[in-house]
């Protein structure tokens, strides 16, 4: 009851409470604060993938400047040589402004990183995004083989676009989804949504595509875990992700049993709507919130 209270007051809840709890799960406003993070998970075992926050942008300098960004997080991870890789958003570069536009910013990218034996991650967003974010995949494929996308097991869609992107063995993060979709477009109810992300697993790991399994679910870990075991997986076969200040001894634990496992670690001044969406779907969010808003938060 208080969690559900909390979660429709963030609103009118005053950024720096927001900010002050939303810290755990961010690197910093900076690439100097996410490259210091990410040198740090990578001493405790962990992979990363570093992200620069902000989304929805609306006008060609922004994306042009996230761009850029981009473009020098590859390169600091290869200064720093860092074990990490990139992850973005298509609406920072441009999507919701033009999709050529979109697409030329995201091609530079895929060049640099490229030139840098680097990977990029493109994020999947709320629904309205994804058909040309597969459109953009399938189109760059072709020519670049060094990014991957991310399929949410909430879509009802997303069993047919796997069956499409094994076809050419996409490398996939596999998470739940965590954008408000209505119930035609999306499955509203939790077990719905383990069932389906155990299908699509299975659908991804018996048709060859490398996976990212992005979840902090118990319930879909020891699936997933069971599976890998069962089937005798390889480690150059998947690997598993999860968020930067969310169940840091689970993810310790995985990484002492062996497996591969990756950070994902943004950072950067636009952390507002990302950090809300964190916090509406953390089970601990009103005792963080209530603490800080209480001055107890150390």
């Amino acid at each position: 009851m208080i969690n559900k209270i909390i979660t429709a007051s963030l609103p009118i809840i005053p950024k720096i409470i927001i900010g002050k709890v939303a810290s755990r799960y961010i690197a910093g406003d900076s690439l100097k604060t996410a490259v210091n993070t990410t040198e740090q998970l990578n001493k405790s075992g962990a992979l990363a993938t570093i992200d620069v926050l902000g989304e929805d942008i609306t006008s060609e300098e922004e994306a042009i400047n996230t761009t850029k960004e981009c473009e020098l997080v590859l390169k600091a991870i290869a200064e720093n040589k860092l074990n990490s890789n990139l992850s973005l958003k298509l609406t920072q570069l441009g999507l919701q402004i033009d999709y050529k536009f979109c697409r030329k910013n995201l091609v530079s990218i895929l060049k640099h990183a490229s030139r840098l034996n680097n990977f990029v991650r493109i994020d999947m967003e709320n629904h309205t995004c994804t058909d040309q974010t597969l459109e953009l995949y399938f189109d760059l494929n072709k020519t670049y083989k060094n990014f991957g996308v991310v399929i949410q097991s909430y879509l009802r869609r997303s069993e047919n676009d796997i069956k499409l992107l094994v076809k050419k063995k996409a490398n996939v993060r596999l998470c739940k989804g965590i954008y408000k979709e209505p119930p035609g477009i999306a499955f509203q109810s939790a077990d719905e949504i383990r069932e389906n992300y155990k299908l699509l697993l299975r659908l991804l790991f018996e048709n060859g595509s490398y996976i990212g399994i992005a979840t902090h679910d118990d319930n879909l870990l020891n699936d997933a875990l069971s599976y890998i075991s069962t089937k005798k997986k390889k480690l150059d076969q998947y690997e598993f992700q999860m968020l930067l200040g969310v169940r840091a001894e689970k993810r310790k634990s995985i990484i002492s049993d062996g497996h591969p496992l990756r950070v994902y670690t943004p950072y950067g001044k636009d952390w507002y709507a990302y950090s809300i969406r964190r916090l509406k779907e953390n089970p601990q969010m009103a005792f963080y919130i209530a603490k800080a808003f209480f001055g107890l938060e150390k």
